[in-house]
C-alpha cells in the first residue's frame, strides 16, 4: 500500500450510500476502558467498510480531528474521568489534545463544554491491525470536574507529534471505524460522527457523506471512562480547561484502492 496512491485516489473516490449496521455488543468492555461508561467498538479487519480516517497533529497533518458521539442516558449524570480513541498510527503520540462538544452538526462545531491537552496520554496497544498500522487506544485520563446530564455529546482525542527531532512524527494517524463489534455501553448513534480538518478543507462534516465519498463504518472508534452518579449538568469550557483523511492524505480508500 502506498499512501501517496491512496491520497490521489481518496479525492475521486465514487459516491456511495450508506447502511447502518446493527452493534454487536461486548460481554466486557476493553482494559483500557476502566470503568468503562462507553466504548464504541473495535475495528474489524475482516469488514469490507472498515476504514480510518485523519486523526492527528504531526508533521504531516497539522490538524485533523474526528468527532464521536455518545449518549448519556436519561435520569443519569456521567462523571467523566477519561477519554480515548482508537487509532491505526505510525506516528509517537508525545502529547493529546481532547474536547468534549454538544449540538454538533454539519458545518456547525456547536458548543466546546470541555477541553484541554496532556503531555502524558496513556497509550495502549489494541493488538489489532489493517492497512499496515497498528491500532492504539490512545487516551486521557485523570479528568476532574466533568459532569454530563442526559444528552447527546461529541468526543475528540487527537494524538500529538511536533518535534522535528522525533523520526516518527513525520508518519500519520487514522482513527478507527467500528461496525461496532464489542461495543460496550450506550450505543453509539449511527452516522453521526464528524470530521474537522483545516488541513484537508474539512468543517465539521459527517463522515459517512457524500463529501468523504468511500465506504466506511456507520460509527468511528472511542470511548468514555468514568463513573455514573451524582447531578449536574455541562458546565462550559470557560469554567474548566483541564491540561496536565480516511486512511490516506485526503482521507479515502480502502484497500481494493491501494495497489
Amino acid at each position: 500500500m502506498k499512501l501517496k496512491v491512496l491520497c490521489a485516489l481518496a479525492v475521486a473516490a465514487a459516491m456511495v450510500s450508506f447502511i447502518p449496521k446493527t452493534a454487536v455488543a461486548g460481554t466486557a468492555p476493553p482494559s483500557y476502558c476502566n470503568p468503562c461508561l462507553f466504548y464504541g467498538g473495535d475495528l474489524n479487519p475482516s469488514d469490507p467498510n472498515a476504514n480510518g480516517l485523519a486523526n492527528e497533529m504531526d508533521l504531516t497533518v497539522n490538524q485533523s480531528s474526528i468527532y464521536t458521539p455518545f449518549v448519556v442516558p436519561t435520569g443519569k449524570t456521567w462523571n467523566i474521568t477519561g477519554l480515548f480513541t482508537d487509532n491505526l498510527m505510525n506516528i509517537t503520540a508525545l502529547s493529546a489534545d481532547w474536547e468534549i462538544r454538544s449540538g454538533v452538526s454539519s458545518g456547525n462545531g456547536g458548543t466546546l463544554l470541555f477541553s484541554g491537552s496532556t503531555n502524558t496520554p496513556v497509550v495502549t496497544d489494541t493488538h489489532i491491525n489493517d492497512f499496515g498500522f497498528e491500532d492504539f487506544a490512545v487516551a486521557v485520563t485523570g479528568l476532574t470536574g466533568i459532569k454530563l446530564g442526559a444528552g447527546t455529546y461529541w468526543l475528540s482525542v487527537v494524538p500529538v507529534c511536533l518535534d522535528p527531532n522525533n523520526g516518527t512524527c513525520s508518519g500519520r494517524s487514522f482513527q478507527a471505524s467500528t461496525d461496532g463489534t464489542n461495543a460496550f455501553g450506550p450505543p453509539e448513534p449511527l452516522n453521526d460522527s464528524f470530521w474537522n480538518s483545516s488541513f484537508f478543507g474539512e468543517n465539521f462534516v459527517l463522515i459517512n457523506s457524500q463529501n468523504i465519498g468511500a465506504n466506511i463504518d456507520p460509527a468511528m472508534s472511542g470511548g468514555v471512562i468514568g463513573t455514573t452518579g451524582g447531578t449536574g449538568t455541562p458546565e462550559p469550557s470557560g469554567l474548566i480547561l483541564l491540561g496536565t483523511g480516511l486512511l490516506g492524505l485526503a482521507g479515502a480508500a480502502r484497500r481494493r484502492f491501494g495497489k
